[in-house]
C-alpha cells in the first residue's frame, strides 16, 4: 500500500525546487496533488507531470490565496495534506537594511501561510468523520532553526515565525485531529548549486555537515512524506532539522 494512497494534497510554491521535489515524492505515493506557485507555467509543468492540478496565485493577495485555495479543495473533493513550501529569498546586509524589507518575507511566508492554514483547516475540520483519528496534516517549511547566513535577517525573522505559527497551530487545531508539523531545511544543494558556479563552490558549505554534503530537495521531501504519512500520526508542533547535522554548530 502506498503511503500517501488517495490522499488529497495542496502544495504551495510546487512548481520549483524543494515543492517540485514535494510533489513529485506525494505522487509517486498514489497522493491527488494541487500545485500552486507564482508562476503559472511552472505549476501547470509539474502538475502535468503527476496528473495533478496546476493553480498561479499570487500569495501577498490575500483574498486571492482564498480564492485559489478554494477552488483548489473543491476540485479534489476535500483536503488532507497542506504543504506550506512557498516563501522569497532576500540579501541586505543588517546595517543597510530598511525596516520595510522585512515585508516579502513574512506576506509570501508567514502572512499567506496563515491564510492558506485557516482554509485548509476549514475544510479538514468539516470533512472529518467521527471515527478519524487524523482528520489532516499540514506540513510548513522553514529554516534550519530560524535562522540564516549573513545577509538575511529579514529571513531568518520570517523562517523563526514559521516555527512560532506551527507551534501556535499544533495547539489550537489538535483538538480537531490536524496535526501541525514544520521541517527546517539546511543549505540545499539544487538551491546553491546555481548554472555557472564554479567547481567546489559549495565545498566549504558541505564541510559545516558531519555527512559531508549538502541537502538535496530530495532529502527534503523525504521528511515531508514522513510529516504527511501515518507514521507521524502522534507528532505534532515540532520543528525537524533536516540538515545533516548543520544544526550541531
Amino acid at each position: 500500500m502506498s503511503r500517501l494512497s488517495g490522499r488529497r494534497v495542496i502544495v504551495t510554491g510546487g512548481g520549483q525546487g524543494i515543492g517540485a521535489a514535494i510533489v513529485r515524492t506525494f505522487a509517486a505515493e498514489d497522493a491527488r496533488i494541487a500545485v500552486l506557485d507564482g508562476c503559472a507555467e511552472a505549476a501547470a509543468r509539474v502538475a502535468e507531470d503527476v496528473r495533478g492540478h496546476g493553480y498561479a496565485v499570487d500569495l501577498a493577495d490575500l483574498a486571492g490565496t482564498r480564492d485559489v485555495m478554494d477552488r483548489a479543495i473543491s476540485r479534489l473533493g476535500g483536503l488532507d495534506v497542506l504543504v506550506n513550501n512557498a516563501g522569497v529569498m532576500r540579501f541586505s546586509a543588517l546595517l543597510d537594511m530598511e525596516p520595510a524589507e522585512l515585508g516579502d518575507p513574512f506576506a509570501l511566508g508567514t502572512r499567506a501561510m496563515l491564510v492558506t492554514t485557516q482554509v485548509a483547516a476549514r475544510s479538514m475540520i468539516a470533512f472529518r468523520t467521527p471515527s478519524a483519528d487524523c482528520a489532516g496534516k499540514i506540513v510548513n517549511v522553514a529554516g534550519v532553526c530560524g535562522t540564516a547566513d549573513g545577509g538575511q535577517a529579514h529571513y531568518a525573522a520570517a523562517k523563526a515565525a514559521v516555527v512560532a505559527l506551527t507551534r501556535a497551530c499544533a495547539h489550537e487545531l489538535g483538538a480537531h485531529g490536524i496535526t501541525v508539523n514544520c521541517i527546517c531545511p539546511g543549505f540545499v544543494l539544487d538551491a546553491m548549486d546555481l548554472p555557472g558556479s564554479g567547481p567546489g563552490r559549495t565545498d566549504p558549505w558541505s564541510a559545516l555537515s558531519p555527512l559531508g554534503r549538502l541537502a538535496e530537495s530530495g532529502d527534503i521531501a523525504r521528511a515531508a512524506l514522513f510529516l504527511a504519512s501515518d507514521d507521524s500520526d502522534y507528532l505534532t508542533g515540532d520543528a525537524l532539522n533536516v540538515s545533516g547535522g548543520m544544526a550541531l554548530h
